[in-house]
């Protein structure tokens, strides 16, 4: 009924954070070593964790508007306010509703968070490569 309430608030806290970790990292400047004395900020010298922090928001947000249509289309959401006919049923349903929030929507989120910890992991060994040789004459 509500499961994507609990991926839906983990989305919103990390889109948040990452948008001031963003800021934050375009503040950021460090000197240029070749002497020219100008300055180059790390976003553009490697690719910020705020980049990666957006990884997980889309994944989040994703699901979160997959689920919510789905809710809707199945009629357990509603466009006009209590929005969760749950809300409108009693306290039987309410209860329910919050069961289902505390086991399927936690479970969501922490399965999408730790696909996102595996990419993270698959990318930072793609990162880590050595950059292949090419041989000298070959275009």
């Amino acid at each position: 009924m509500a499961c994507f309430i609990v991926p839906g608030t983990e989305a919103i806290v990390v889109t948040a954070a990452a948008l001031l970790l963003r800021k934050h990292e375009q503040n950021k400047v460090k000197p240029n070593l070749n002497g020219a004395g100008k300055t180059v900020s790390f976003t553009e010298e490697k690719e910020g964790f705020s980049k990666k922090l957006f990884w997980l928001a889309s994944l989040l947000w994703g699901g979160v508007i997959l689920l919510a249509f789905e809710h809707l289309w199945h009629g357990e959401v509603q466009p006009f306010f209590p929005f969760l006919t749950a809300a409108t049923e009693g306290s039987a349903a309410v209860s329910e509703m919050l069961s289902e929030m505390a086991s399927v929507g936690v479970t969501m989120a922490l399965l999408v968070t730790a696909i996102w910890a595996v990419m993270l992991v698959v990318a930072r060994a793609i990162e880590k490569r050595p950059a292949p040789q090419t041989a000298e004459g070959q275009a």
